[in-house]
């Protein structure tokens, strides 16, 4: 994260964190208490508020459990602070979360990739022609990221070669999806 919030000058650093749960084995009380309490941590260490460190939804997270976080920050050390809600990102819509956002890594992927591919000079380079369209791309894992990656690619005119097994209309490949040929692989499986 620090190197993403750089590249664009958001004033964030970056950090990972994380609670080695089954959340299938607690009921959603026993999740609220485990998720509040995980944020009182942080922000007794100074790890959690707005312009500080800004948690965000990521595998097993969501806008639910964002809001318990800045509620959490709101009613303890961030009771005075005006700014309080901005202690997270990925809250829900009508606590000041934001439009997209459940989509935003695909729709950065496309970007990025439509940035390199719109370039002339690596076009040349690699010896295609510039642009998405016409395309071929292979998608490794169909999550989040994944699924609005191919939403994107699709609306640009790129073609889908592969993907994962399941995905309706699609046959079985044997192979090694790494070592099969196409303009654009992404790796967006969780392991």
């Amino acid at each position: 994260m620090t190197f993403k919030c750089a590249a664009v000058d958001v004033p964030y650093g970056g950090a990972k964190a994380g609670i080695k749960i089954d959340p299938r084995k607690y009921s959603l009380l026993e999740l609220e208490k485990i998720t509040r309490k995980f944020a009182l941590e942080l922000i007794k260490k100074g790890f959690l508020s707005p312009g500080v460190d800004v948690p965000a939804p990521d595998m097993g997270t969501g806008e639910r459990e964002m809001a318990w976080m800045m509620d959490t920050y709101s009613k303890t050390l961030g009771y005075q602070d005006m700014n309080s809600h901005g202690c997270v990102t990925g809250k829900p819509i009508n606590q000041g979360g934001i439009h997209g956002r459940g989509s935003a890594t695909g729709r950065g992927v496309f970007h990025a990739t439509e940035h390199f591919m719109d370039n002339e000079c690596y076009m040349e380079f690699l010896s295609m022609k510039p642009g998405i369209k016409d395309k071929t791309f292979i998608l490794q894992g169909y999550g989040n990221v994944g699924s609005h990656t191919h939403r994107y690619y699709h609306r640009a005119g790129a073609k889908c070669i592969g993907s994962i097994v399941g995905f309706p209309g699609a046959k079985k490949y044997d192979g090694d999806l790494f070592e099969h040929e196409c303009d654009i692989l992404v790796p967006a499986a969780k392991e």
